[in-house]
């Protein structure tokens, strides 16, 4: 096959170079309107939620250049998923999830967590359930999230009470799908979190069982791609700063908030207000204690087979501490 070479004329330049600049326009259009932050999240993430409502992210990051994208999961499992696969930079969950993913291989990077939350998830039953304690539970059918906090709220409710997990026969389901099977009486107890948690309470009359508090932390992670973090720490920054606003205007107007996230959420501002009164709110750089805390979480979902292989908590921290200004 033979080539046929033409000589460069300075229309076929002038095309050329047009050509090369129309190829061009999007790279520029991209450069110009600078790094994308998106953000995973759940609709029981309150401060997120507000946060997205109220619009007050996207005016921060207008001076950084950057926009925001917010893409909702039904859970932590599939939001972890989701920072996986690189279709979000950031997510918001409960300490079980990144174990299951971490175990998984997934590749990510603990950068904040919120306090305590041990009361704001617990397995509840029907009210006129003759289930009375924990104990009780023994053979009985149980509702919950696969891989989420609630899992591990099962796990060191059943050990606290003399039962191991092989006791109970868990149902793995969704929160939607979870209350749908709870409510028919096709599973005995769910194990739940807020604003579920609250809405099972005042909606239907379920009633709680046992809730984490002096069993588990519940500590609720900010988990991030680890190229996200080290391209872009002054988003992450700025970010958080955001977040511990949001957090402290949230604690002084609890109604107000409430108000606000009602809506997004689909639930009544009883519901809200409910739910926010158990979560401390306040985003804060991960330490150690935090760190070893969720090492415990991992070794007991190992003993018990639940993940495939011994995690290393250590090995998704950041290469260097996350600096929070705000951070309380």
């Amino acid at each position: 096959m033979s080539i046929s070479h033409r000589p460069f004329t300075r229309r076929s330049v002038l095309i050329g170079s047009a050509t090369l600049a129309a190829s061009l326009l999007p790279l520029a259009s991209r450069a110009q309107a600078g790094p994308e932050l998106r953000i995973g999240y759940q609709k029981a993430a309150s401060v997120l939620v507000l946060q997205r409502a109220q619009g007050t992210l996207e005016k921060r990051l207008a001076s950084q250049n950057v926009r925001v994208k917010w893409i909702e999961f039904p859970a932590g499992p599939q939001l972890l998923e989701g920072l996986n696969v690189g279709s979000i930079d950031v997510g918001y969950v409960g300490e079980a999830p990144p174990i299951f993913a971490q175990a998984a291989g997934a590749q990510f990077v603990y950068v904040g967590n919120d306090p305590a939350s041990p009361e704001a998830e617990a397995i509840v039953v029907p009210k006129d359930s003759a289930i009375k304690t924990v104990a009780d539970l023994k053979g009985k059918r149980i509702a919950l999230n696969k891989g989420s906090n609630v899992h591990y709220l099962l796990v060191k409710l059943l050990e606290k009470s003399g039962l191991q997990y092989g006791d109970v026969s868990p149902v793995f389901l969704p929160p939607a799908d979870a209350r749908a099977a709870f409510e028919r009486g096709s599973v005995d107890a769910w194990a739940i979190w807020d604003p579920f948690l609250s809405a099972a309470e005042k909606q239907i009359g379920a009633r709680i069982l046992a809730n984490g508090k002096g069993v588990v932390d519940n500590h609720l992670f900010y988990l991030a791609a680890r190229s996200f973090v080290d391209q872009h720490p002054q988003v992450l920054a700025s970010l958080f700063e955001v977040l511990n606003e949001r957090a402290r205007w949230i604690t002084a107007n609890r109604d107000a908030a409430a108000a606000v996230i009602a809506p997004v959420q689909g639930l009544d501002v009883a519901i809200v207000q409910s739910a926010l009164s158990r979560y401390p709110l306040g985003v804060r750089p991960v330490t150690p204690e935090v760190a070893a805390a969720q090492q415990r979480v991992a070794d007991v979902f190992f003993d018990l087979k639940l993940i495939p292989k011994p995690v290393k908590v250590a090995d998704a921290l950041p290469a260097r501490p996350i600096t929070l200004a705000t951070a309380k």
